[in-house]
């Protein structure tokens, strides 16, 4: 008797509370039981859970409000996903959520790619390695670049910087000149006098 029951009307039947909640409710697809209204749930790509009963495939705690990750069939809270799945930065091996620079293959942090040498953040910046070590042009070429005979800075070759070789001894273009006069040899012909290259019209007044 529904006298003295609450009751639903559902076309041109009368129902009570149960059979209306039994047969028109959402189903928890995790324990397979009726949500009842008004009770906490949470609905998701067209399912619904108990709010209970939604928890994260990893540590098996209730995720609650809390953001989740789906993968395929699985549910997982950020931190259980980002230990699980997320690359970790090669220098400090904690995991990267977001952004970060790929080197050699490997995730590494903006803030962790650094200078081996000077400690300078590479990210964005112009580098070049050593040994698969990363370094900015700088203090590559202080340790490991040729040095110009004339001004005895690097010779780097970046920003298309073009140099001349002779014997053991490397220029610039632009410092590749006669000791004497100062003019130009990139491209003529040079007398070398011990330490000093000369062109040929200085050359032959000693």
């Amino acid at each position: 008797s529904l006298a003295d029951e609450p009751f639903t009307c559902q076309g041109q039947e009368l129902l009570c509370n149960d059979c209306y909640c039994s047969e028109f409710s959402s189903k928890c697809i995790a324990c397979e039981k009726t949500v009842m209204p008004g009770s906490r749930k949470l609905e998701y790509n067209g399912q619904t859970w108990h709010e209970h009963c939604f928890i994260c495939s990893s540590c098996q705690q209730p995720i609650g409000s809390r953001s989740f990750i789906p993968d395929k069939k699985d549910y997982y809270c950020v931190p259980c996903y980002e230990s699980k799945f997320a690359p970790r930065c090669t220098r400090c091996k904690k995991t990267l959520t977001k952004g970060g620079v790929t080197y050699r293959d490997e995730p590494w942090h903006k803030e962790c790619f650094v200078c081996t040498g000077c400690k300078t953040p590479l990210a964005g910046q112009q580098f070049t390695s050593q040994d698969d070590n990363p370094y900015c042009i700088k203090c590559f070429g202080n340790l490991y670049a040729k040095k110009c005979s004339a001004c005895t800075k690097p010779i780097t070759g970046f920003g298309g910087g073009k140099y001349v070789s002779f014997e053991d001894r490397h220029w610039h273009h632009n410092c590749f000149n006669c000791a004497r006069c100062g003019a130009s040899l990139v491209g003529q012909g040079f007398i070398p006098a011990n330490e000093e290259i000369l062109c040929r019209g200085c050359s032959s007044d000693l």
